[in-house]
């Protein structure tokens, strides 16, 4: 299509009517005169010309992209590499990072992580997924069903019960068995809800930057007792304290009427960096048990389990309002919908109001399993009731389940184990990784769609994953794993080929999931070569000249070295030699001044032994300028050196 329009406007500029057929004629024919030349090979020229001793950061990076972009990349790896050795001042970000790619590919591992690093220290980077606000719903505006979650146990479990994980700040306090691992075989029989069980106490445990939980401390003060703690809850500012724990206080433990010791709510606040000032809340009773505190998001709500009077079944989810210091209202029932007459228990309540519970009366995979329904404001109740599948819920007992929503959670189970409780671990919970790319590839300066565009998936080995067409809507996808680093490539003939570095997060723990992100990809317009235009076929740089001067300078020598490779390669080929100056000085002057450039162009040719037959040159002076510098007009020196060029238009 190029060649014809250049055909056609050659016809309009004779000025002749013509028949449709002498227009057709004459077409042919000029396709023909210029069709010959287009097996000539740039990258075999390239080659030569640095053969011939002619080197330069440019030659190197054009050579480089000739492999490059034919995923050719142990022939790209020398020139790239060789680019950035010999000329790093020239060398760019993208130079260090192709390098690096290639090499990998090649196992040159250390190397690899050389170039990375100095592609970084240039200004190279990556799209980080972090970086990118999250566009995927959140929890709750799905099902939780369809939900994927990793989990995996934490490292500071025993070989005892674990249980009953509980945020406090940026810590996780659980409850464990003490390190003592005291017996209370003959003793553990009054206490209600542990058979033979060493004693439970409260831990705290940091999780590292990966969220990685390693290292588990008692808490300090009060808190800990001869008898079992657990599930604790804690108000936002860290000062106060819920938790769970059998019938004693100051000492003295409480019993049933059955001599057992139940289980009761108890207060603590933090004086520095220990809890003290522990008090029973006043709705506990020796006759029933209370456990199992959760807070709501505005802290005015408490909720619990319990078999107080009034409850449905084995224990019901309770709550009471919290009115002032010390001051609660009557326990409430959640009611028959979430109690059922089996047991609901291990209440959780997130910021985003959500109420997770445990329970084997709805219907569910094992013993106990985990369930989540959305509270609504008081008067409108709450929504409907949804459940987790593998992996939150199992075969057995999944319980005590907190979250973070979009980030992270914990629950016990034990799944593991056949000895009951005894088998109890803590798990941490993430949402799989689950990161979608997407995007149109659209024009670069209009934005405009460009269908059927060629885009890529490429890993960090090089390796191709995936290549699609798009369709009209120009809109390409593709789904990432976690702890990678992907090259998007996009391309059309008629476009440069232009490429997206994307870094996804290491641990899929860290950022919320999903994630969909929408990364545009634009491509220039490259721009189109005239068939008679050698210079541009072999991507020549202009051969520019010094201000009112015409000798030939180094760094035009190595595109002279170009157009002498292909005159070399190609006997039969004939250039003519256009010379331009820019517009300042005279007219007149600058017509001589590009005669004498075209001369020297020429002379340069001609000593390398080119055959005179085979060389034309003309000046053209400033008659033919590429930018707005014409006479009077401001410009810069680099736009006015724009203008003093000389092209190669081969002949036929």
């Amino acid at each position: 299509m190029k060649k014809n329009t250049f055909i056609i406007l050659c016809l309009l500029s004779f000025g002749v009517n013509l028949i449709i057929s002498a227009q057709v004629a004459k077409l042919e024919k000029a396709n023909l005169k210029y069709d010959k030349y287009d097996y000539i090979d740039a990258r075999k020229i390239y080659l030569k010309v640095v053969d011939n001793g002619y080197r330069s950061a440019e030659i190197y990076r054009k050579l480089g992209d000739t492999y490059y972009f034919n995923s050719e990349y142990s022939g790209a790896a020398k020139w790239y590499y060789n680019l950035t050795k010999e000329f790093p001042d020239e060398a760019q970000p993208t130079d260090y990072f192709r390098a690096a790619k290639c090499l990998k590919t090649m196992g040159q591992i250390e190397e690899y992580e050389r170039l990375m690093g100095i592609y970084k220290s240039k200004g190279g980077k990556a799209i980080g997924v972090n970086s990118y606000k999250n566009v995927a719903n959140p929890l709750f505006k799905k099902r939780v069903q369809d939900k994927s979650f990793e989990i995996e146990k934490i490292a500071v479990n025993t070989n005892y019960s674990d249980f009953g994980p509980s945020f406090y700040g940026n810590s996780i306090v659980f409850a464990s068995s003490s390190n003592s691992m005291n017996s209370i075989v003959n003793k553990s029989a009054d206490l209600s809800g542990w058979d033979n069980q060493p004693f439970l106490d409260l831990y705290e445990a940091t999780p590292d930057e990966e969220l990685n939980l390693t290292n588990a401390e008692p808490l300090m003060g009060d808190i800990n007792s001869p008898y079992h703690e657990s599930t604790a809850v804690f108000t936002k500012d860290g000062n106060t304290m819920y938790f769970t724990r059998n019938n004693y206080l100051n000492g003295k433990k409480g019993r049933d009427k059955n001599h057992v010791v139940k289980l009761k709510i108890y207060k603590a606040t933090k004086n520095g960096n220990t809890w003290g000032n522990v008090k029973e809340l006043p709705f506990n009773s020796d006759g029933y048990s209370v456990g199992h505190p959760a807070l709501s998001p505005k802290e005015d709500k408490l909720y619990f389990a319990s078999d107080m009077p009034g409850t449905l079944g084995m224990s019901d989810i309770w709550y009471v309002k919290i009115l002032g210091e010390d001051i609660y209202t009557e326990p409430v029932n959640m009611g028959e919908v979430i109690n059922t007459p089996s047991r609901e228990t291990f209440p959780f309540v997130s910021a985003e109001n959500n109420l997770y519970f445990s329970s084997d009366g709805h219907t569910g995979i094992g013993g106990l399993d985990v369930f989540a329904v959305t509270l609504f404001e008081e008067e409108k109740g709450h929504g409907e009731i949804s459940t987790f599948g593998d992996p939150i819920n199992s075969e057995k007992d999944d319980f005590s389940f907190i979250i973070k929503e979009g980030r992270i959670g914990y629950l016990a189970s034990n799944r593991d184990g056949n000895e009951g409780s005894k088998s109890d671990d803590i798990y941490q919970i993430w949402e799989r990784c689950e990161i979608t790319i997407q995007g149109p590839v659209t024009e670069e300066g209009t934005g405009n769609l460009i269908p059927n565009a060629e885009v890529t998936l490429i890993d960090s080995n090089n390796n191709i994953i995936k290549t699609i067409t798009v369709g009209d809507d120009a809109v390409f996808a593709f789904a990432l794993n976690c702890s990678e680093q992907y090259l998007i490539r996009a391309k059309k003939e008629g476009y440069n080929p232009n490429e997206q570095v994307i870094e996804t997060p290491k641990n899929p723990k860290t950022i919320e999931m999903p994630i969909t992100l929408n990364i545009p990809m634009s491509l220039k317009i490259s721009d189109p070569c005239p068939p008679n235009d050698l210079g541009c076929r072999l991507t020549l740089q202009p051969i520019y000249f010094d201000y009112d001067k015409s000798d030939i300078r180094p760094d035009a020598e190595i595109e002279l070295a170009k157009i002498l490779t292909a005159l070399e390669e190609y006997p039969t080929l004939k250039i003519h030699i256009e010379s331009h100056t820019d517009s300042r000085g005279k007219d007149s002057y600058n017509s001589k001044l590009s005669e004498r450039r075209a001369k020297s162009t020429l002379q340069w040719l001609f000593d390398k032994g080119v055959s005179k037959n085979r060389l034309t040159a003309k000046g053209y002076g400033e008659t033919q300028l590429i930018n707005k510098c014409s006479n009077g007009v401001e410009c810069t020196e680099e736009a006015h050196q724009l203008n003093r060029r000389s092209m190669f238009i081969i002949q036929e």
